[in-house]
C-alpha cells in the first residue's frame, strides 16, 4: 500500500469531522478522504446488522479509492461491529470508543457519566467496557436520542439544543458524576456548551485527540506515513444531499472545499 494514499475516515454524518480535524493537525502531509453516510444518519437508532452493512459499503468505497487505512469515527459503529469489519479487511482499521478509562482515572467522586446514542449504550461492546471499571466506580449512562439531529442541522446554539443538554446532563449530576464522557463524536461540537451546563467542577472527556494519535501510531508502524514535504489534501463525500453536506463542511471545516456524492 503506497504511503501517498489517503487516510479514509467515515461516520454516519458530520461527527467524525472532529476526528478528521485532529488527524489533519497531527498529519499535515497526508491526504484525507472523508465519508458522511448522511442518508442513513444517525446510526444510533439502527440495528447491528444494518450498521455492519453500511460499514462494509463505505469501507469498500474508501478502499476502492485507495485508502491505506480506515478510521471508523463513530462510537456506535465501533461498538456495534468493528470486529467484523477488521475480520473482513486487511488494512489498519482504527475505531472510536467512549473514553470511559480516562474518565475513571480522572473522577474524584467515583461517579462517571456517559452521554451517548441509545444504540451505543445497548451494545455488548459498551457493556463490556463499562463492566471493566464497574468494581471501582459507578458508571451512569444517559441516552441522548435527539442530540445528533440538532448537531447535523448545525443548531449548536438553539434554545432547543440547550434544553436537551439540560435534560440529559441533569440526571448525571444528580447521581454525583464529576466527569462526563462524550460517547458520540457528534457531541464534540457541543463540548463547550456541555461544560457550561455541567458546571466548572465537572470534567468533560472526549477521545478525538487520542484517536488521532492512534492513527499516527498505526501508520508509523506500517510504514504508511506520507512524505513530510507533502501537502495533504481533503476530499469529502456524502450519501445524503450534497448541498446540505456542503454547508456543513463550510461551517465546520472551511470554505472552498468540494463535496461529492458517495
Amino acid at each position: 500500500m503506497p504511503h501517498s494514499h489517503p487516510i479514509g475516515i467515515f461516520d454516519s454524518g458530520i461527527g467524525g469531522l472532529s476526528v478528521a480535524a485532529k488527524v489533519r493537525e497531527l498529519l499535515p502531509a497526508d491526504d484525507i478522504l472523508y465519508v458522511a453516510d448522511s442518508r442513513h444518519a444517525p446510526y444510533g437508532d439502527k440495528s447491528d446488522d444494518f450498521i455492519l452493512e453500511r460499514m462494509n459499503t463505505v469501507t469498500d468505497f474508501l478502499l476502492g479509492q485507495g485508502a491505506k487505512a480506515v478510521v471508523v469515527a463513530c462510537n456506535t459503529a465501533t461498538t456495534s461491529a468493528i470486529a467484523q469489519l477488521r475480520s473482513t479487511w486487511s488494512v489498519p482499521i482504527i475505531g472510536v470508543e467512549p473514553g470511559v478509562k480516562p474518565a475513571v482515572l480522572a473522577t474524584r467522586s467515583g461517579v462517571v457519566g456517559v452521554l451517548a446514542t441509545p444504540r451505543t449504550l445497548q451494545t455488548h461492546s459498551f457493556s463490556a467496557l463499562a463492566a471493566r471499571f464497574s468494581s471501582t466506580v459507578s458508571i451512569a449512562v444517559q441516552p441522548c436520542p435527539d442530540l445528533v439531529g440538532q448537531i447535523e442541522a448545525l443548531r449548536f446554539d438553539d434554545d432547543s439544543t440547550l434544553e436537551l443538554l439540560h435534560r440529559y446532563i441533569a440526571p448525571l449530576l444528580e447521581k454525583g458524576a464529576d466527569t462526563i464522557v462524550l460517547g458520540c463524536t457528534h457531541y464534540n461540537y457541543l463540548a463547550g456548551r456541555i461544560a457550561r451546563v455541567a458546571g466548572p467542577d465537572v470534567q468533560i472527556v472526549s477521545t478525538e485527540s487520542a484517536v488521532a494519535r492512534e492513527v499516527v501510531r498505526r501508520l508509523k508502524c506500517e510504514g504508511l506515513l506520507a512524505d513530510a514535504d507533502s501537502i495533504g489534501k481533503e476530499a469529502f463525500h456524502t450519501s445524503g444531499e450534497v448541498a446540505v453536506f456542503g454547508r456543513q463542511i463550510e461551517c465546520l471545516w472551511g470554505a472552498g472545499k468540494a463535496v461529492y456524492p458517495l
